[in-house]
C-alpha cells in the first residue's frame, strides 16, 4: 500500500523533512547552474551594447574575457535542461502534483492552454510517463503545419480546439470536457479540491473497475501543491556551496505568479536571506499580488502555527514591470535578434516573451550599484515556443536580420 502524502507543516527544518517525504516526479531536484559575465562590446560601446561570456562551458584560459574579479555576472539555474520536451517551471509544477494525483486514483487529467502552450505540452508528456491519459483543450484553430508545444500536445496528449468563445468561460469548458471524459461511472474531481482534502484512494486498488477517475487541472497548475515543486529546487539551490552568500537575488519571469511565490515561500520556510523579484508579463500588479496572496493563504492553511508566524502577512515577491511593455504574446522588433545575440555568446537559448524579461533583469541588477548581491535568473523553459512564434513573425526569424 502506498504511504498517504504527509500533511505539511511549517518552519525550516520541518518543511526539509516533508520535502524529504514527498513523492516526485523528476528523479532529482539537481538542476545546472551556469555563470554569465556581462561585458561591454567595446570599450567605447553604447550603455546598451553588451557581450555575453558563458564562464561554466567556456574554454579557461588565465584573464579569459569575463573572469576578471569586479566584472559584472549573474547566474542562470538551466532549468531548461531538465527534460528535453517538457522542462522549466512547467515540470517543477507537476513535480509534487503528478505523484500526488495519481497516488488518488487519477485515470484521466484534463487542463487547458494557448494551441502553444508549454503547460499543455508538459502535461501531456509527463501523464505519459507515468500511466495518466491526457486531455488538453487549446484555445483557437489547428494550425495548418503543426509546430512546436503544440506538435508535442498532438503527440503525447488527447487534443481539443476550442473556440475563443467558449474557452472564455474555462471552468465551465473543462467540467463539461471532463463530465464526457468520465462517462456515466466515471467521477471528476478538481485538483485543487485533492490538494486541500482527503481524497485517499490506494494506488493498487484504485484500477479495479473500469470507471474512470478524471482530475481537472486549471491552467497554469497555479495550484499549492506546485509550489511544493519550486521549494524543492530553492532547497537545493540553498546546499550548493556558490549559493552561501549573505544576499542571493533571484529573478524569474512571471505568467501566472506561482513559480515566484514557490520560491519566495520556499526562502522564508528554509531561513533563507533571498530577495525573489518577478518580472510581470501578462496580468496586472494588483492580480499577481492577489495570485500571491490566494496561494500564500492556501499554503498557510496547510501549515502549522509556526510556519504562519514565520511567513507573516507582508508580500513576499517584489513584482516589476518588464522594460518593454506590451500585449502578451507580442513580440516587438529587435527581441528575437536579443535572443540570437545571447544564444550565439552563450549558448542559452530565451524566448521573447518570457525568459528574455528575465535575462534583461538580470543583468540591469548584475550591472546595478548594489554589486555585492549574488544575482540569480531562473530559466523556466519554453524555448519550444519559438517554432510557433517564427509561424506567426516569420520577419523577425530571417537570415537578414541574423547578421551582425
Amino acid at each position: 500500500m502506498m504511504r498517504p502524502a504527509p500533511a505539511l507543516a511549517g518552519g525550516g527544518r520541518t518543511l526539509a523533512n516533508i520535502l524529504s517525504a514527498t513523492e516526485w516526479m523528476l528523479p532529482t531536484a539537481a538542476t545546472q547552474v551556469h555563470t554569465v559575465s556581462v561585458l561591454p562590446s567595446h570599450p567605447s560601446s553604447p550603455p546598451g551594447n553588451l557581450a555575453f561570456s558563458n564562464l561554466t562551458t567556456a574554454p579557461k584560459s588565465s584573464g579569459g574575457k569575463g573572469e576578471e574579479q569586479g566584472i559584472p555576472r549573474f547566474d542562470v539555474v538551466r532549468d531548461d535542461l531538465l527534460h528535453p520536451l517538457a522542462n522549466g517551471n512547467k515540470a517543477r509544477k507537476l513535480d509534487a502534483l503528478l505523484p500526488l494525483l495519481r497516488r488518488r486514483g487519477a485515470t484521466d487529467l484534463i487542463t487547458c492552454g494557448g494551441c502553444q502552450s508549454a503547460h499543455a505540452a508538459a502535461v501531456a508528456v509527463h501523464c505519459a510517463e507515468w500511466g495518466i491519459r491526457s486531455h488538453l483543450l487549446l484555445r483557437g484553430e489547428q494550425l495548418d503545419v503543426p509546430t512546436g508545444y503544440n506538435l508535442i500536445s498532438l503527440m503525447f496528449g488527447n487534443v481539443t480546439y476550442a473556440a475563443r468563445s467558449v474557452y472564455a468561460h474555462r471552468d465551465e469548458m473543462l467540467y463539461e470536457h471532463a463530465r464526457k471524459v468520465a462517462g456515466t461511472n466515471g467521477t471528476v474531481l478538481w485538483a485543487d479540491d485533492i490538494v486541500r482534502d482527503d481524497f485517499a484512494v490506494d494506488e493498487e486498488n484504485a484500477h479495479e473497475n473500469d470507471s474512470k477517475r478524471v482530475v481537472i487541472v486549471k491552467e497554469g497548475a497555479g495550484t499549492v501543491q506546485a509550489l511544493l515543486g519550486v521549494m524543492r529546487l530553492v532547497e537545493h539551490l540553498s546546499n550548493l556551496s556558490s549559493f552561501q552568500k549573505d544576499e542571493v537575488h533571484i529573478v524569474v519571469d512571471a505568467g501566472t505568479g506561482t513559480t515566484a511565490v514557490g520560491l519566495a515561500l520556499g526562502a522564508v520556510c528554509l531561513g533563507l536571506h533571498w530577495r525573489v523579484t518577478a518580472v510581470m508579463l501578462a496580468d496586472t500588479l494588483e492580480r499577481f499580488q492577489e495570485q500571491e496572496k490566494s496561494l500564500i493563504s492556501d499554503f498557510k492553511a496547510l501549515c502549522h502555527e509556526d510556519c504562519r508566524d514565520v511567513i507573516g502577512a507582508d508580500g513576499l515577491v517584489h513584482w516589476v514591470d518588464r522594460s518593454s511593455p506590451r500585449k502578451f504574446g507580442k513580440v516587438l522588433s529587435g527581441e528575437i535578434s536579443s535572443c540570437r545575440h545571447v544564444a550565439q555568446q552563450t549558448g542559452i537559448l530565451l524566448d521573447p516573451v518570457y525568459t528574455l524579461a528575465a535575462w534583461e533583469q538580470a543583468v540591469d541588477l548584475c550591472r546595478g550599484e548594489d554589486r555585492g548581491a549574488k544575482v540569480v535568473m531562473i530559466h523556466t523553459g519554453g524555448t519550444l515556443g519559438l517554432f510557433g512564434l517564427a509561424q506567426r513573425y516569420p520577419q523577425h526569424f530571417s537570415a537578414a536580420n541574423g547578421q551582425s
